[in-house]
């Protein structure tokens, strides 16, 4: 077992420490601004969706977006509460972002997995989760770390049974993936609401990992256009929304006419995986499948998941 295994498989124990973490509640009156880069911007759009189902208004934006063009989000003179996403704590445009926001006198929350980081140093509060020892270059357990934190400020409880579910969900998917992805070369992942920005995550790591071709959508926006390249290379992630079953039963049935493989969490396709709950709930318990798919995908091509290409643990800009 490497080390990107196990930072994915032990993740467990790290999230029941997690849930239990006293949490700030948000106000409800408040704009709240998500922010993070990369991984860190997926787990915003999903935590931001989740806090807007809950009655809290929320916006995702990428960091450097944030911290250069504010006004092309909010108007101008908004003062938000900003929560900044980043598991180093050290990402250039979310920590500068994170200062600018302080010096305009707006509150800062950060959500990070090092306690000592420049981001917590300049944040008015500050979440921590610790993540796994062995966690290299690609974020597998502090994602979900950084993601359940966040669906907890918007009202999500994290209960043990909803763990063993998730790492039950893990161990049957890993089982199912190599039928699944054998002879593919083109994966997408389709997710909705809440799971949007985990199918986004879910494109990414596979990408990082595996040096593949990944694309992310809603369901229903993959038929305007992008469902041209589905061919019998392809192999679909659909992250089923409990309240959209007929549609995405009907879109499961258009792609495998194409040619397509689905891989569905939380409904029929050629590999089905139950998952139950809500979105928010879901979108915790499919990522670290969603890790382990990237790291199967990795293995079929003999790529280590420790040293992927061009890419550093931190992303630091001079």
């Amino acid at each position: 077992m490497n080390p990107t295994i196990r930072s994915i498989t032990e993740q467990f124990p790290l999230w029941r420490q997690a849930a239990q973490t006293h949490l700030p509640a948000l106000n409800h009156d408040e704009m709240h601004v998500l922010i993070g880069c990369g991984t860190s911007y997926y787990l915003a759009q999903s935590v931001a969706a989740a806090l807007n189902e809950s009655g809290v208004q929320a916006l995702a934006v990428p960091g450097g977006e944030w911290l250069h063009r504010p006004e092309s989000y909010l108007p101008a003179g908004t003062r938000p509460h900003v929560l900044a996403f980043s598991r180093s704590g050290e990402s250039t445009e979310t920590v500068q972002a994170a200062i600018r926001s302080r010096n305009e006198g707006v509150h800062v929350t950060a959500l990070t997995c090092e306690a000592g980081s420049s981001l917590a140093k300049n944040a008015d509060t500050v979440l921590y989760a610790p993540t796994h020892p062995e966690e290299g270059i690609v974020m597998t357990a502090s994602a979900s770390l950084m993601l359940l934190l966040g669906l907890r400020l918007a009202g999500l409880d994290v209960t043990a049974e909803g763990i063993r579910a998730s790492e039950h969900l893990l161990n049957e998917a890993r089982e199912g993936f190599a039928a699944a992805i054998a002879g593919r070369s083109h994966f997408v992942f389709l997710g909705a609401g809440s799971l949007y920005g985990v199918a986004q995550e879910g494109a990414l790591k596979l990408q990082e990992m595996s040096l593949t071709y990944t694309q992310a959508y809603h369901p229903l926006e993959y038929r305007h256009g992008p469902v041209s390249l589905v061919d019998e290379r392809t192999v679909v992630v659909l992250l089923s929304h409990p309240q959209r079953v007929a549609e995405e039963i009907k879109l499961v049935g258009e792609l495998q006419s194409k040619g397509a493989r689905v891989i569905n969490f939380g409904g029929s396709g050629d590999l089905s995986l139950e998952v139950s709950g809500n979105a928010s709930i879901r979108a915790l318990s499919v990522l670290p499948a969603l890790q382990m798919l990237g790291e199967c995908v990795a293995q079929t091509k003999g790529l280590d998941t420790l040293t992927p290409r061009h890419l550093t643990k931190v992303v630091t800009l001079a």
